[in-house]
C-alpha cells in the first residue's frame, strides 16, 4: 500500500514538474519575443532580371529582426517602384540602393551594361536591317555580313574582260546581347514614344569586335532576331 502511494506521489509530482517547466520555457520564449524589436524592409517577392522595372506586384515588405537588419536596407516601398533593377534579384532578397537605378541614370552609363571582359560596339542599320526597328536592348540577336565579290572574266566572243559580281551572305556572329537601339538602353514600353534608330550597339569579346567592325566596312550588316520565348516553358505550358 505505501509503495502505491509512493507511485502515485511520484507520478504526480513527475506531471507537476513537467508543467512548470514547460510553463517556464513558454514564459522565456514569450520574454524573448517580446524584447525582440523587428522592422520592415523591402524585399524582392520573385524573381527579378536585370534591367527590369519594378512594380509593386514585384515587391513586399519583410519583417526581419532590427539587429539583423542590413542599415541600407530600403523601409519604403515608394522608393523602388518605377526603379530599374541592377542585377538579377532572388525571390526574398532584401533590396539595398545600389541594386537600383533609374532610368535617368542608366541612360547615362552604358558601361555599366557591358559584362566584365567584353566590349559595347556600335553598328550602323536602317529600318529593314534592324527587323523594322523592332530590336530592344536585352534582344539577343545574330548578325550577318552581305558581301560582293567580283570575279573579272572574259567575254568568248569579244575577248573583252567584264566584271561578274557574286553577292553571298553568310552567319558572321551568332547570340549576340543587344545592348542599347540609337540612344535607348531600356526596352521600351506601350507609353515610350516611337523614334526610328539608325544604330545598334552590341556587346561582343574584343575579338568579335574587330571582326565586326572589319565585315562592316567590307560589307553590308543585317541582324536577325532571336525568340524570347524558351521552349520548355512552351511545353510547361502546353502540359
Amino acid at each position: 500500500m505505501r509503495s502505491k502511494i509512493t507511485l502515485i506521489l511520484a507520478v504526480v509530482m513527475g506531471l507537476v514538474t513537467t508543467l512548470l517547466f514547460y510553463k517556464y520555457i513558454n514564459d522565456m520564449n514569450t520574454s524573448t519575443e517580446e524584447s525582440t524589436k523587428f522592422v520592415e524592409v523591402v524585399s524582392s517577392k520573385q524573381l527579378i532580371p536585370e534591367n527590369q522595372v519594378i512594380t509593386n506586384d514585384l515587391i513586399e515588405l519583410k519583417k526581419v529582426p532590427e539587429g539583423g537588419a542590413h542599415p541600407q536596407a530600403i523601409r519604403n516601398t515608394q522608393e523602388v517602384v518605377g526603379k530599374i533593377a541592377l542585377a538579377d534579384f532572388v525571390s526574398g532578397q532584401v533590396i539595398l540602393p545600389h541594386h537600383i537605378g533609374s532610368e535617368a541614370e542608366e541612360s547615362l552609363f552604358i558601361s555599366r551594361k557591358i559584362t566584365e571582359g567584353f566590349r559595347a560596339v556600335s553598328i550602323g542599320v536602317n529600318f529593314v536591317t534592324s527587323v523594322s526597328n523592332l530590336i530592344e536592348p536585352e534582344d539577343i540577336v545574330d548578325v550577318i555580313l552581305t558581301s560582293e565579290n567580283i570575279e573579272v572574266i572574259s567575254n568568248p566572243e569579244t575577248g573583252e574582260r567584264i566584271d561578274n559580281p557574286e553577292v553571298s551572305s553568310e552567319i558572321l556572329l551568332k547570340e549576340v546581347r543587344v545592348l542599347a537601339v540609337g540612344r535607348r538602353m531600356i526596352e521600351s514600353t506601350t507609353d515610350t514614344e516611337f523614334v526610328e534608330y539608325t544604330s545598334s550597339t552590341l556587346e561582343l569579346s574584343p575579338e568579335n569586335a574587330l571582326k565586326l567592325v572589319n565585315a562592316a566596312n567590307s560589307g553590308e550588316i543585317q541582324l536577325i532576331l532571336h525568340s524570347r520565348i524558351d521552349e520548355e516553358d512552351v511545353n510547361k505550358d502546353e502540359e
